[in-house]
């Protein structure tokens, strides 16, 4: 495997600093992952980062190495299962067979009352909300453990709390990452892995863009 890659980013004086550590965050080219990504970096850590879109990542990466950033990128479709795969080695081969923090943020929606969904419009929202999130945590364990201080953190949604009027797949998806989130902070205590779920509402973003919210 390739030597760690660790950052040379400072964090600003009176924060505090993950210089060191490595991480690992899905679907950071744009929204809160965009921003979990460059939070991350400005704080020390060395970034991984993955897109289905490559152009999208190559303008975020001119951008992230302007600002003294290090991160490092993949194009990845983390609704295909070998893609995932690929995405764990290569982050394996990066950060030299370990990995501090997973963030599970990749996501999408498509909005349509729950009649009209086709078989392969479930099948798609399944793997890319809720599928890739837990391959990836199967995948990464071993990295996490080999920290000796792994976190995963989960981007949910009120979606999953609430009912909303937002869809009923992405709601399920986000049900079930709330509870993944609970059993896997129990399972994996013992192996120093911690996990937790972050479940915000609506946020001007790419994907909520002309979305009306609506409680039932």
């Amino acid at each position: 495997m390739a030597a760690a890659e660790t950052s040379g980013t400072v964090a600003a004086p009176g924060r505090w600093s993950l210089h060191g550590k490595m991480a690992l965050v899905t679907g950071g080219t744009r929204g809160i992952g965009r921003a979990v990504v460059e939070e991350l970096a400005a704080l020390g850590a060395a970034v991984h980062t993955c897109s289905r879109n490559e152009a999208e990542l190559g303008e975020r990466l001119k951008e992230w190495e302007a600002r003294g950033f290090r991160v490092t990128i993949s194009v990845c479709d983390l609704s295909a299962r070998d893609q995932r795969e690929r995405l764990i080695g290569d982050v394996a081969d990066r950060f030299g067979g370990k990995l501090d923090i997973l963030v599970n943020n990749v996501g999408t929606n498509i909005r349509k009352p729950t009649t009209e969904y086709s078989a392969d419009e479930y099948s798609f929202l399944m793997a890319t909300n809720l599928e890739s999130a837990y391959h990836l945590c199967q995948l990464g364990h071993p990295l996490l453990k080999a920290s000796g201080s792994g976190s995963i953190v989960f981007i949910s949604s009120v979606a999953g709390i609430v009912a909303l009027f937002s869809g009923t797949i992405y709601a399920m998806t986000k049900g079930a990452m709330n509870q993944l989130t609970k059993n896997l902070a129990c399972e994996w205590a013992k192996d120093n892995i911690r996990t937790n779920c972050v479940a915000p509402g609506y946020i001007l973003t790419s994907l909520s863009e002309g979305v009306s919210v609506f409680l039932c």
